[in-house]
């Protein structure tokens, strides 16, 4: 290794490891949104074009099934912005139903009813 046209042209440290899983993301249709809670963040993974109830359904079946409305930010206006309460300020949160597709990078918090339990 290193001898190929592109190995005289990086930068020394610089990795490729960005552009490989980007490539690899993007070839099988997946994009990430995040939930928020007060001691974690976490990422999922969709297919690209996934509406807000398969999305939710990825934490949980039954938030698919009871799927009321998500809350959505961009994390690219959480980031710019730097809180939940600026980019409300903003206007840059909004309430999405049943056919918003899910955007790569989103925030997302779901509203949801669970199913009532039946009894024998």
């Amino acid at each position: 290794g290193g001898t190929g046209p592109g190995y005289k042209n990086a930068s020394p440290g610089a990795s490729v490891m960005p552009r490989v899983i980007h490539a690899g993301l993007s070839a099988l249709q997946m994009e990430h949104f995040f939930t928020v809670g007060h001691d974690e963040v976490r990422a999922w993974g969709i297919r690209h074009g996934s509406k807000a109830p398969q999305a939710a359904g990825r934490i949980h079946s039954d938030m698919e099934k009871g799927f009321i409305c998500a809350e959505t930010m961009s994390y690219s206006d959480l980031l710019q912005l730097g809180s939940e309460a600026a980019v409300r300020a903003a206007g840059r949160f909004r309430s999405s139903g049943k056919d918003y597709v899910v955007q790569d990078g989103d925030v997302l918090l779901f509203k949801f009813n669970p199913p009532s339990s039946k009894k024998k």
